[in-house]
């Protein structure tokens, strides 16, 4: 699955005067020169096309003849896309424009950005859930994510699930007449009747704090006393839904989530992956690396090859 050249100078195309199928293909390429960079041919005729992978008599010449040839992908399973936004050199954007334009496809060949073309044999995006609490919007995990995700040459390709919990409706499920929330960042609707933000001090009162660990100590810390508390931490919520035998079942996908507790590293354990609150996209691209490095099921009905 998810089969991607690891570069689009190994993808030749090449317009054939035989039929795409694997015995006339094989006859015509055989003893044929191609670059000595070339892997794969996107042969074409017709208006069809198929995607083959050649062996060489040598990579060092700059062309050597054709020694044996194998199918990727028939004409009848092969489709042919323009997107002209799509970075070829990106699987995960490869698998995103061949869910968009080809979705019933083997194989997508793409014709992309910067004239390049590429293809992706049997995708099968890997998914990734990403636990985040909003606002802010756009929801800031999520968003770095898609990111690094649109410029990640050397990572498999990537489906984000992203599960959104809304402060408000969390706020909701311990009532009060008096809120505080961490900071104006973290509260975009002014739906109760009266709110405080921590970071601002306000003169003590009698509310309920949406925050977590960090929030609870910096209360502790200018306020002293008991509060209640509602916890917001999408670590503490991530944890809840990945535990064994949480109601609803999160399947075998890894999670990526936040936690203000972690300054300056990447944590991961047994498929939960926590980033810092305030993660640089390098810390976001190392939580990805740690995600997809986690243990998966082995994934049924394969198509064939």
């Amino acid at each position: 699955m998810n089969l991607v050249p690891g570069q689009y100078r190994n993808v030749s195309i090449a317009d054939v005067p035989v039929p795409l199928d694997e015995a006339a293909l094989s006859a015509h390429l055989l003893g044929r020169p191609v670059y000595r960079r070339t892997r794969y041919l996107i042969v074409r005729n017709a208006g069809a096309c198929a995607v083959v992978e050649v062996s060489k008599e040598s990579d060092v010449p700059l062309f050597s003849p054709v020694t044996a040839m194998t199918m990727i992908a028939q004409a009848d399973e092969t489709a042919f896309v323009d997107a002209p936004g799509t970075d070829t050199a990106v699987p995960t954007q490869l698998a995103r424009a061949a869910a968009d334009h080809a979705p019933h496809a083997r194989c997508v060949v793409v014709h992309g950005r910067y004239g390049h073309v590429s293809f992706i044999a049997d995708p099968a995006p890997i998914p990734v859930r990403v636990v985040e609490v909003v606002p802010p919007w756009p929801p800031k995990l999520a968003d770095q994510l898609g990111r690094v995700l649109d410029l990640a040459e050397d990572l498999p390709p990537v489906e984000l699930v992203t599960e959104l919990v809304d402060l408000t409706t969390l706020a909701g499920t311990r009532p009060a007449q008096h809120y505080l929330f961490p900071c104006r960042a973290g509260r975009g609707s002014e739906t109760f009747a009266s709110v405080s933000y921590l970071d601002e001090i306000p003169e003590r009162a009698p509310w309920t704090l949406v925050g977590c660990a960090r929030s609870r100590s910096i209360h502790d810390w200018f306020y002293g006393g008991d509060v209640p508390t509602v916890d917001m931490c999408p670590r503490n919520l991530a944890g809840q839904a990945h535990a064994p035998g949480a109601a609803g079942g999160v399947g075998p996908a890894p999670v990526i989530t936040k936690c203000c507790l972690l300054e300056d590293r990447v944590s991961s354990d047994h498929g939960l992956v926590v980033v810092p609150w305030g993660a640089s996209l390098a810390q976001i691209g190392e939580g990805l690396r740690l995600a997809l490095a986690a243990p998966r099921p082995a994934p049924t009905n394969v198509p064939a090859r």
